[in-house]
């Protein structure tokens, strides 16, 4: 098991500007903290409130956060939103430093067995993001992923307690979270269950932090939107790509043709010529 000392040599830290984050100034750019908490048990808001003064990050995604936790926004201001679990007393929440530019929105999941889920989806305006805490089931948490995956703009990341083991199997997408094990199953077995991914942006940074009162540990990315063109369309990119690649294969063979007309039409010049 991963412990705190071995976490802090381990962890891969951002470049730092001397205000704590890397391209704070810069348009797009977003330090983004997620933290399963462990409902009631767990890291209360408190707990949350220090982070986020160390930190001071954009946006937290929290997962098992209960109603409890909405005092967070009259410790350190900001705005905070919820979405309940169905039949739960635990639910997805966001905290931003600034205004939602939209009302975060729940989408419903493919459903298990024993519970339902939803996503927490929010506009930052650059991107989207969504906020997840999905199934155990590593069939049903990948079929969620495709679920969440058709709510999200072109630039988007997806980011929480994946409750997966192995690849995602997102198709678009890049997994740019830490590598680093957050949760110990049994408090032995340590599992990389806290992830990023994304779409459209780079990640100038990843850490994670020290586990606190939950029994995961908190993760960080940096993100803004990547510079180049977001195309929508990539199949008819190929198609494009494959009719230039039949108009030069022709035009290739006609030049052939035309200069091996020329060679024949010199020969048969030459031949008639007297000797």
């Amino acid at each position: 098991m991963l412990n705190d000392r071995r976490l802090a040599r381990l962890t891969v830290r951002a470049p730092r500007n001397s205000h704590g984050r890397p391209g704070q100034n810069r348009s797009g750019f977003c330090k983004i903290v997620s933290w399963n908490l462990l409902r009631r048990v767990g890291a209360n808001v408190a707990s949350i409130a220090t982070l986020i003064e160390r930190e001071r990050p954009d946006l937290v995604l929290m997962q098992e956060a209960t109603k409890d936790i909405e005092a967070l926004q009259a410790k350190v201001g900001g705005h905070y939103a919820w979405a309940q679990m169905p039949g739960r007393i635990h639910g997805l929440a966001v905290w931003s430093q600034t205004p939602f530019t939209t009302p975060p929105k729940a989408i419903e999941l493919p459903a298990g067995a024993m519970f339902d889920r939803v996503s927490q989806v929010i506009d930052l305006g650059e991107f989207g993001v969504a906020n997840v805490h999905l199934s155990h089931g590593q069939m049903l948490n990948r079929r969620q992923l495709r679920c969440i995956e058709q709510s999200l703009p072109d630039r988007a990341a997806v980011i929480g307690d994946y409750n997966l083991v192995g690849p995602t199997l997102l198709p678009g997408f890049r997994d740019v979270g830490p590598r680093l094990p957050t949760h110990a199953m049994a408090r032995v077995l340590p599992l990389r269950l806290d992830r990023c991914l994304v779409r459209g942006l780079t990640c100038h940074g990843r850490s994670v932090l020290p586990r606190g009162a939950s029994d995961h540990r908190p993760i960080i990315v940096h993100l803004a939107p990547t510079h180049e063109t977001i195309l929508k369309d990539t199949a008819g990119l190929e198609l494009i790509k494959g009719m230039a690649g039949v108009i030069g294969r022709l035009r290739r063979v006609a030049g052939g043709g035309d200069r091996a007309g020329t060679n024949i039409r010199a020969s048969a010049g030459r031949s008639s010529s007297p000797p």
